[in-house]
């Protein structure tokens, strides 16, 4: 038997002798590799479950139906077996490789049928306890970034600088969200995810401190620069732990209500932070952030326990070893990690080399910037259309967020339509859709950013109401979530096990660009007034518009002339994936096919 074979499918004939090597051992329970619509097309199921990595070169040549971006391909060697994580057998085991001795196998630990340690296990109600926990902790992430921005004028004035000195205090922070999860990321994979939620957060707590009591304008850019790196490990983690919790039929609603998080917390901050400041200054808008996020750190390290099955499995078997002295209980996490020198480079050049060597990972991320730049020039443009041209204080100008806001909540509870209409979708191409039908819902919400733009820029005259510019802010909120879970879903099905990398590069470029926006938003509009500032972000987001259709037009081709990207034909999907390539799922998940390949696999923004 290979030393990574695993036990083959029940009814399978394809290894006679396997069955007889193992006829004293509890049956292992496993699902087809394949959608159970191509089932019949798949023969040879012997298992052969590596690392996907593994793979020649780093192109993509199959398609993994059960792909999960959160398993630790990028941590565990070109060896590894991850079905260890996402198997469930009677025995608590499968057979790993062959010990150094040549003599033993490895034991790979396993979850238990119904296994009360298993996440996907507990209580809905409980499940959806944790899911609220790490939502509100996300939201709180979001709410610190923009709390601030009401009264920049009184940080610059008690200080003695400029207003752009000031904005540094945005910037370092934003620059923190796209610094921090290049090391977090892979931290979380070695390390589990609770360890790095109630670190990370602790130091943020801390941290606020000196910023709210900063006598100086270098104390308070310092604190924010190291708050921004500590806040970041949150927003990183939070998409792994709801799909620790949810099996992917149960995804839709708790990623919905995730998904809108990073985006109303940062409609609402202007809000509380305008009335806050007001009231008591600048210096409480730090205090409110410090409150919040205390109580985060509390709910979340006290309450959620660990939730990512490999370190769960791996502190298993750790206890198995020490309660039977037998040293052949192991997970792959203890036998299968890629070298120091390998993980480094997987996990901080990989990013870059997809950044400026792909297309696809080019122009996905450059829009996402954009997006993502247009959000932190509000909190710089609506004080200055609304407090300077119309007179408003810092909190009427905080409600104005309100529309913005409501957007972001309708197109949350709009979200679970797109993936019902991807599963139709999936049944017109048998199963095997191609990456660009993920491009549907950003090709039709696309337009609403820069509709949204044209009415906030031509009714912002200060002799108009209100209305127009604060109205303006719903079809940008409506169409952000559709335009972010788009673009993940779409990099995640193109660029399959490498997408996690993919993704690591759209984060980090589009943070750096959204904390230099608020550096020259006030000069921009000073210097071409309120409506042709606001026109040319407009025409700018239009002409992202043909990004996506693009893409849909000539995707394929860009994607069969990838170094990375998945591009094989539908002979090569279904050969390769009878092959046992891909993560093993357990049977009882497997039997609805379409769910598991419509979910949205990362809806991190």
């Amino acid at each position: 038997m290979d030393p990574h074979e695993v036990p083959t499918m029940e009814g399978s004939s394809t290894q006679p002798n396997t069955n007889e090597q193992h006829a004293n051992q509890p049956h292992v329970k496993y699902g087809p590799i394949v959608p159970a619509s191509l089932a019949h097309h798949a023969t040879n199921l012997t298992r052969h479950s590596t690392n996907p990595l593994a793979r020649t070169g780093s192109k993509e040549t199959i398609r993994d139906p059960n792909l999960d971006v959160n398993l630790p391909y990028r941590t565990l060697s070109n060896e590894a077996n991850l079905s260890e994580f996402t198997t469930e057998t009677a025995a608590g085991e499968i057979p790993g490789p062959v010990e150094p001795d040549g003599e033993h196998r490895y034991k790979l630990v396993t979850f238990l049928p119904n296994d009360p340690e298993n996440p996907k296990n507990w209580s809905k109600a409980y499940k959806w306890y944790c899911t609220m926990v790490v939502a509100l902790t996300c939201f709180v992430v979001a709410f610190s970034s923009s709390v601030v921005t009401p009264d920049i004028v009184g940080v610059a004035d008690e200080f003695g600088v400029s207003e752009e000195v000031a904005l540094l205090s945005i910037t370092l922070f934003v620059v923190g969200f796209g610094v921090g999860p290049m090391a977090f990321a892979p931290l979380s994979e070695i390390y589990g995810r609770r360890i790095i939620y109630g670190t990370t957060l602790l130091v943020a707590v801390i941290f606020i401190i000196p910023g709210a009591v900063a006598k100086n304008i270098a104390t308070l850019l310092v604190a924010r620069a190291i708050d921004g790196i500590a806040f970041s490990a949150p927003m990183t983690l939070v998409g792994g732990t709801l799909a620790d919790l949810w099996r992917s039929e149960e995804r839709g609603i708790p990623m919905a209500a995730f998904s809108a998080a990073p985006f109303i917390g940062p409609a609402i901050g202007p809000l509380v932070g305008g009335f806050l400041s007001d009231a008591a200054g600048w210096r409480w808008l730090y205090w409110i952030h410090l409150i919040l996020a205390f109580i985060v750190w509390v709910l979340i390290t006290f309450t959620v326990p660990e939730t990512y099955a490999p370190t769960i499995l791996a502190k298993r078997a750790k206890k198995m070893r020490e309660q039977t002295g037998q040293q052949d209980y192991v997970t792959e996490e203890d036998i299968d990690k890629r070298p120091f020198g390998e993980r480094i480079g997987i996990f901080l050049i990989r990013p870059f080399q997809l950044l400026f060597g792909e297309l696809i990972v080019f122009l996905i991320s450059l829009y996402m910037s954009v997006l993502y730049g247009l959000l932190y020039m509000f909190f710089v443009a609506f004080p200055i259309i609304f407090q300077i041209g119309k007179g408003y204080s810092a909190g009427i100008t905080g409600l104005m967020f309100i529309p913005l806001a409501v957007g972001v909540v309708c197109s949350a509870v709009c979200a679970p339509l797109v993936n019902t209409h991807y599963r139709k979708l999936i049944a017109k191409h048998d199963g095997l859709p191609p990456p660009e039908l993920r491009l549907i819902p950003m090709m039709c919400s696309c337009w609403l950013i820069p509709i949204g733009l044209f009415i906030f820029a031509w009714t912002s005259y200060e002799r108009l109401t209100w209305v127009g510019p604060a109205l303006g802010g719903f079809p940008v909120g409506f169409g952000f979530i559709f335009l972010y879970n788009s673009a993940n879903n779409y990099l995640v099905d193109a660029y399959q096990h490498q997408a996690a990398s993919a993704l690591a590069a759209k984060t980090c470029i589009r943070s750096f660009w959204g904390a230099a926006v608020v550096l020259f938003t006030n000069q921009m509009y000073d210097r071409l007034g309120y409506e042709w500032a606001s026109t040319l972000l407009a025409f700018i987001s239009l002409a992202c518009c043909a990004i996506p259709f693009l893409f849909w037009v000539y995707g394929e081709r860009i994607r069969q002339k990838s170094r990375y990207a998945y591009a094989g034909d539908e002979n090569e999907k279904i050969e390769n994936a009878g092959e046992g390539l891909g993560p093993i799922v357990r049977e009882d998940d497997s039997e609805d096919a379409d769910l598991r390949r419509a979910r949205s696999y990362v809806s991190n923004p």
